[in-house]
């Protein structure tokens, strides 16, 4: 994969830029970041997990579809208007009392349509816990 236009350091503001106070509140941070692709990772917290100390479905989905954002953001060179036209996840295990690595990729990048999916796993034990695709329509 090609390096990114957009800076780990760029890609790090834009989550503290473009997303709503509550997704920001989820403390994401970019690991890595490529052209097309990022892994983010959503450091355990308390108040994301219901009972067992699981983090909550809900807070998962989230993260994929910011990283899938972020991913885009990266083959785009930077944050252009678009918008989630469909977005789904299945899960698979749960994750808990670790934090999450969320890694998206670009699948197909047309003029207007973008597709692109999340691997979310547990940063300890690596573990494949849900799947999320998403497709976005860019914004004209």
């Amino acid at each position: 994969m090609t390096t990114s236009d957009l800076s780990r350091d760029a890609a790090q503001a834009l989550l503290g830029d473009i997303f709503a106070p509550w997704v920001q509140d989820l403390n994401l941070t970019v690991d890595e970041i490529t052209a097309g692709a990022v892994s983010l990772r959503m450091p355990f917290d308390a108040k994301l997990c219901r009972v067992g100390g699981m983090i909550c479905g809900q807070a998962l989905l989230t993260g994929a579809d910011t990283a899938m954002v972020i991913a885009i953001c990266s083959a785009l060179g930077g944050f252009k208007p678009f918008t989630t036209v469909d977005l789904t996840v299945n899960y698979m295990r749960p994750i808990a009392n670790e934090d999450a690595l969320l890694t998206a990729k670009i699948m197909r990048q047309g003029r207007s349509m973008i597709f692109c999916n999340t691997e979310v796993t547990g940063a300890d034990n690596a573990k494949l816990s849900a799947f999320s695709t998403g497709t976005y329509v860019l914004v004209e």
